[in-house]
């Protein structure tokens, strides 16, 4: 007997998963101060995760540095990294693209107007103080955490 096409894909995918979000549906969950997210996927395997930020106007993510490369998609709203253009950084704007290096530092991330951005690092972001002493360490983990937790203080 021979396969279909269709048949063959869906024994060829049986044993995957795609995933679908219906972003609308999912509730924003406090990140940081006026800083809310959407986790859209996390990765056992390889420690990638992938959400949606909605940062309030003058929020901003502390001080980090990235132990996995990032990349982002501005969705709306204007994001500066390391001072924006004006101080050597980079200003993104809705529709931009960014990458971000392995072991990258980021001193001064600000959102001066109210920011929607698709970010996915493939891996931890280490949160620092002024003298560079670990705050905190996000991964996926923590992050599946976060989320979780926060989804319970809204049902309740």
């Amino acid at each position: 007997m021979v396969e279909s096409k269709l048949e063959r894909d869906a024994r060829r995918n049986a044993g995957l998963g795609d995933i679908y979000v219906n972003t609308a549906a999912e509730p924003w969950i406090n990140f940081s101060p006026g800083i809310d997210f959407k986790l859209l996927r996390t990765s056992q395997e390889t420690g990638a995760w992938t959400a949606l930020f909605k940062c309030a106007a003058g929020s901003s993510f502390a001080r980090h540095e990235h132990l996995a490369a990032g990349e982002y998609l501005m969705l709306s709203g204007k994001m500066e990294i390391r001072g924006g253009t004006e101080r050597g950084g980079v200003t993104a704007k809705a529709g931009d693209y960014g990458y971000e290096a392995n072991g990258m530092w980021h001193d001064d991330t600000c959102f001066p107007e109210e920011t929607v951005l698709y970010f996915t690092n493939f891996g931890a972001i280490r949160f620092v103080d002024d003298d560079d002493n670990t705050l905190a360490v996000v991964d996926y983990k923590m992050l599946r955490e976060i989320a979780e937790v926060g989804r319970q203080k809204l049902a309740a």
